[in-house]
């Protein structure tokens, strides 16, 4: 049995980048998967290639709910191991369709296995690590994130030209299912566990009346919109306004464009540009976040393993670590705003790199304030509820709103609502007093 605290946070964090890897790889080789047949893709359109994003998003979120409930009622480690060996097959599998229909089958059961992972590992950390390690704790689980997306891009590119993009899912696909029989090794720690008869809707129901697992979450939608939404979209934005710099001249009495190729920035170089900003800027945000948010709860409350969920020095505690997701929203609102009207690529780079800082802030004491604020015996529940309401409500939608705001409007006024966005976020985790002494 796995019991040291050290081993299964790395086995679940290697999990979780292995997770993140598997997620972006479609995405590095999706223009490879839509050529034509006859030169080895599917011949999928632009609406098509989109659709395998959502299938994987509908597999995820709508499953959450239901292993959060189960693992409420027993043991995790299984369903744990389910979930990685059904996503690594289905990646694997991904590499052997021949259709559209098929592909999107297996993305939907991608999303499945991740669902069940993504939903429960944070419970079993949460449960390991001492009350004040657990946000720096998440931080490095969660560090997997801006890592493993941007691993997968990477792994996609490099895999690719080599051996082709079924490849890619083959060898991706792999690694999961030994490590998933290591899950099963995992000793479980004691906990409360929901009772038989209870249903989601039960669950569901306490959780929505509990004000700060509420506002967290209403928070995190709000988070979870504008981010998608800003990593879709900018680099096509950074394309188009830093893409021909250039100036007039009259040449044989006709008026000519001269452009500055050494100014242009191409999609694809604004795209990994813009991935090696995430990556330096999301990882170092999610450790000053972790550990920002231990030390502020440290300072305002003494919680221990036996601190009732709704003590007051617990809801202070709590208090304590929304106001750093607020801060990290307040430092990002301002510079990803002045990011998109800078006039240079460069300009625009350092804001963007310290705008990434701020919303990352946020990453791992959320999810901290998200188990920490509602009963131990709903805690998979907690998990897999805000998992599904921040897809819902959030980057289901956001990256087509997006969209259609630059269809009607001047680019750089219609990516002033991810900033206002921002805001609105960080409005809404702030603390209430209330809510400490209710």
């Amino acid at each position: 049995m796995i019991k040291n605290r050290t081993a299964i946070l790395a086995l679940l964090t290697g999990l979780n980048l292995l997770n993140y890897i598997d997620r972006y790889v479609v995405a590095a080789v999706l223009k490879k998967i839509q050529e034509a047949p006859e030169v080895g893709g599917l011949g999928l359109s632009n609406f098509e290639g989109g659709l395998l994003a959502t299938a994987f998003l509908a597999g995820y979120f709508v499953t959450s709910p239901i292993f959060g409930a189960r693992a409420d009622k027993g043991k995790r480690t299984g369903l744990i191991a389910f979930g990685v060996i059904v996503w690594s097959i289905s990646t694997f599998a991904t590499g052997l369709t021949h259709s559209f229909a098929t592909m999107m089958i297996a993305r939907v059961c991608v999303g499945v296995g991740e669902a069940s992972y993504a939903t429960l590992a944070p419970t079993i950390i949460d449960d390991i690590t001492p009350p004040d390690q657990k946000s720096r704790t998440l931080a490095i689980f969660y560090l997997a994130i801006p890592v493993g997306s941007a691993l997968g891009f990477v792994f996609g590119g490099a895999i690719e030209p080599v051996w082709g993009w079924r490849a890619a899912f083959f060898i991706a696909g792999g690694p999961g299912v030994v490590l998933a029989l290591l899950c099963l090794l995992i000793k479980e720690p004691a906990r409360k566990l929901r009772e038989d008869k209870a249903s989601i809707a039960d669950s569901i129901g306490t959780l929505s009346k509990i004000p700060l697992f509420r506002r967290a979450v209403l928070g995190y939608c709000a988070y979870t919109g504008a981010v998608s939404a800003f990593a879709y979209w900018a680099p096509k934005y950074l394309a188009e306004r830093y893409g021909a710099s250039g100036h007039y001249e009259m040449i044989g009495g006709i008026l000519h464009v001269v452009v500055d190729k050494a100014a242009m920035l191409s999609n694809s170089s604004a795209s990994v540009i813009f991935g090696g900003v995430t990556v330096l800027g999301g990882a170092l945000g999610t450790i000053i976040g972790g550990r920002w948010a231990d030390a502020a709860a440290s300072k305002v409350a003494i919680v221990t393993e036996t601190t009732a969920w709704d003590a007051r020095d617990n809801k202070l505690a709590i208090n304590a670590q929304l106001k750093v997701c607020a801060w990290g929203m307040i430092i990002a609102a301002p510079l990803t705003a002045i990011a998109f009207g800078m006039p240079t690529p460069l300009l625009f780079f350092i804001c963007a790199f310290l705008a990434e800082i701020g919303l990352f802030l946020s990453t791992s004491p959320v999810s901290a304030i998200g188990l920490r604020s509602v009963p131990p015996e709903l805690r998979a529940s907690a998990m897999a509820a805000m998992i599904f309401a921040i897809h819902l409500f959030g980057d289901l939608w956001s990256p087509t709103v997006l969209g259609i705001l630059s269809d009607v409007l001047i680019s750089v006024v219609a990516m002033m609502a991810l900033p206002l966005t921002f805001a609105w976020s960080a409005y809404l985790w702030w603390p209430r007093a209330r809510e400490a002494d209710g």
